[in-house]
């Protein structure tokens, strides 16, 4: 597959060669998306020490830990999956305005415990130059627990990413992007697992 990241884009602060040259060793949260998907292939061809952890919750669709769990193994890349009941949480299942920062602070902090365990004490998300923070309150969360977003400081978007992904033989380049599943249930209406299954 075909490598594309040496060479610097305008507006580029660094390559993500150049990432991984400073942080060599890293945990990698994998969804089985675009972005982590291409993250996860970019650590591996700079030669980084990485482990992709998948945490599976009520609020994925199947097929996306089948996805996951399919380019993990064409990349060759070590991955542990983590089951965690979201609903749990009371703040995530009275399903508030921000929920989603809830939601993000127990799947990190998950991986960060497992990552940790692992020896893995820096952990990395596939947040993209195309994502605008003021839309996505999960981001609070990840700036409070430290996890780094390299498609992000590269100054990444989604398009190069699509584009770098297809360039690569990634079959993740096309796959559109899924909602979580308790986005169908309105804002303030407590969640529940029936509703999630409707």
């Amino acid at each position: 597959m075909a490598f594309f990241v040496i060479n610097k884009n305008k507006g580029e602060s660094k390559t993500l060669e150049e990432f991984f040259r400073e942080n060599p060793k890293a945990a990698i949260a994998f969804s089985g998306g675009v972005d982590s998907a291409y993250l996860l292939y970019a650590a591996m061809q700079c030669g980084a020490d990485v482990r992709a952890y998948y945490v599976k919750t009520q609020f994925q669709p199947a097929f996306e830990l089948a996805d996951a769990q399919r380019l993990a193994r064409e990349l060759g890349a070590p991955m542990t999956v983590l089951q965690q009941d979201a609903l749990a949480s009371e703040a995530v299942a009275q399903n508030p305005a921000d929920r989603c920062y809830y939601c993000k602070q127990g799947i990190f902090n998950g991986i960060l415990q497992a990552a940790a365990a692992d020896g893995y004490t820096l952990v990395l998300d596939g947040t993209n130059a195309s994502d605008d923070a003021g839309d996505r309150p999960g981001m609070r969360a990840l700036r409070e627990l430290c996890v780094r977003s390299p498609l992000r400081e590269c100054g990444l978007t989604k398009s190069e990413i699509r584009a770098r992904s297809k360039a690569a033989g990634l079959f993740t380049w096309q796959k559109p992007a899924y909602a979580c599943l308790a986005t169908r249930i309105p804002t303030g209406q407590p969640i529940t697992a029936e509703l999630l299954s409707t």
